[in-house]
């Protein structure tokens, strides 16, 4: 079962028709530009394009901008194989969290799948420092993310904030933090032909002591938007991760290095499947580290579509 929604680009401020379609196993997430005779372009780190404000694919020219909300809420929500159609060049950047993604996947529905799900599970360590700046992933067995931010601004300061993802923790806690921007320097950034979608119905709009559009949904929003763009970032990968993940005032550009230096080494990680714990919620169940042999088959964590 298809779900669409509508909507305008957050920088490029274009109308935007979007139709998420189910996928057969393998196929991965692809988006597809229904305005260009149907042109695809994979969701995955070859294909990063500009990783400013936002991240963007592109692939012979054709461009796809704006992709880590939705393919965030991809991640969060168990789906692996889906086709996202759109009729312009950016995703429509809804309330500016991933909520309205996730709304719309739960209309559709999830389906199980009869192939079974692949992870890169971490073996060594990988760093990125830049000044203050800093990102890392390291072993571990299961996916979690930290994330610190430092803005010198009374509402927000320094923040930090830990995820597992297991057991429906993004839908609850990540999902509905939206994107925030600083009122002093949205003329600059129009100028450069960025946020002219922007409004305060879709982003957290900061003067210089104080938010134009309260209240938030969260006392530490800001940080928890931060991992919301970092999850759906490192979904390029094109796979599940097995690893903690660790950001220091990090950013679109720093997320896509990692993904980008991950695929190109493949020392740093190893391919392995999960056996699957029963749980009520089929979309986010318990699951377990455990190599696949010949000789050994539990059920395991197969991929999903949406219906």
């Amino acid at each position: 079962m298809a779900a669409s929604c509508q909507g305008i680009g957050l920088h490029s401020g274009a109308p935007v028709s979007l139709q998420i379609l189910p996928a057969p196993a393998g196929t991965g997430i692809i988006f597809r530009r229904v305005d260009l005779d149907g042109f695809e372009i994979e969701a995955v780190g070859k294909n990063v394009a500009r990783v400013s404000y936002a991240t963007s694919l592109m692939k012979k020219g054709v461009l796809i901008s704006t992709t880590e909300h939705l393919l965030s809420a991809f991640v969060g929500m168990g789906i692996d194989n889906a086709i996202v159609q759109l009729d312009n060049l950016e995703l429509p950047i809804l309330d500016g969290s991933a909520k309205p993604f996730i709304d719309l996947i739960k209309k559709a529905g999830v389906r199980k799948q009869r192939r079974p799900r692949t992870y890169i599970r971490i073996r060594r360590p990988l760093e990125f420092r830049e000044g203050n700046k800093f990102i890392g992933v390291y072993p571990a067995e299961s996916y979690s993310v930290s994330y610190k931010i430092n803005f010198p601004h009374p509402m927000i300061g320094r923040e930090t904030f830990t995820l597992e993802l297991t057991n429906g923790q993004y839908v609850a806690k990540i999902a509905p933090a939206r994107t925030f921007g600083f009122l002093h320097e949205a003329e600059a950034m129009r100028q450069q032909g960025l946020i002219r979608g922007a409004s305060s119905e879709n982003a957290l709009v900061l003067t210089r002591d104080g938010l134009v559009n309260p209240p938030l949904r969260f006392d530490d929003e800001f940080v928890r938007h931060k991992i919301l763009d970092l999850i759906g970032d490192l979904a390029l990968i094109g796979r599940r991760i097995l690893g903690r993940v660790v950001a220091d005032r990090a950013g679109h550009a720093m997320h896509t290095a990692l993904v980008s230096r991950l695929l190109r080494d493949r020392t740093l990680w190893e391919e392995t499947t999960l056996s699957e714990e029963p749980a009520d919620d089929h979309t986010h169940g318990e699951m377990r580290a455990e190599m696949q042999t010949q000789t050994s088959q539990p059920l395991v964590a197969p991929v999903r579509s949406i219906r």
